[in-house]
């Protein structure tokens, strides 16, 4: 490996093991995180689509997401703050993507922090739209914008 070669990513599904794990991220990454069950539940949920992101074996970034018929929504994405800016949430987004088209749903939402300019040019460059905000949506009172991209059929 070259000196300026990344090392690989590895996408796959999240599994129990990997609760733990996951959950120390979600704590770095959230003021205000799910609680451990959460993961927990949302693994046993049907309709999921839950992926993990791993560099050297480490978790460095996740996706948690549901889908019910034509409609899916992502509950959770983050990534390791150390490991932002690599294309790491792209990755798991383009699953995401792929999971959609390859299942006939039509819509993909998900909210975001107002005040988060950055995860919202990196929807909107995966063709995301804000839709409308939710007012005092997260816990500390700030509103959500959610974004909604259209999959064509």
């Amino acid at each position: 490996m070259s000196a300026n070669a990344q090392p690989a990513i590895h996408i796959a599904a999240a599994l129990p093991a990997d609760v733990d794990e996951i959950h120390e991220l979600e704590t770095r990454a959230f003021p205000n995180p799910w609680r451990r069950e959460f993961f927990d539940s949302e693994l046993r949920g049907s309709g999921r689509y839950n992926l993990v992101a791993r560099k050297h074996g480490r978790i460095v970034g996740y996706v948690f997401a549901m889908w019910f018929f034509d409609e899916m929504h992502v509950n959770k994405i983050a990534v390791d703050e150390r490991e932002r800016r690599q294309g790491i949430a792209l990755a798991l987004m383009d699953d995401c993507l792929r999971f959609a088209a390859a299942n006939r749903i039509r819509t993909i939402s998900l909210e975001v922090r107002k005040s988060n300019e950055g995860a919202q040019d990196f929807y909107r460059f995966l063709d995301f739209e804000a839709s409308y905000t939710r007012p005092r949506y997260y816990p500390d009172g700030e509103a959500a914008v959610v974004m909604v991209k259209t999959i064509s059929g």
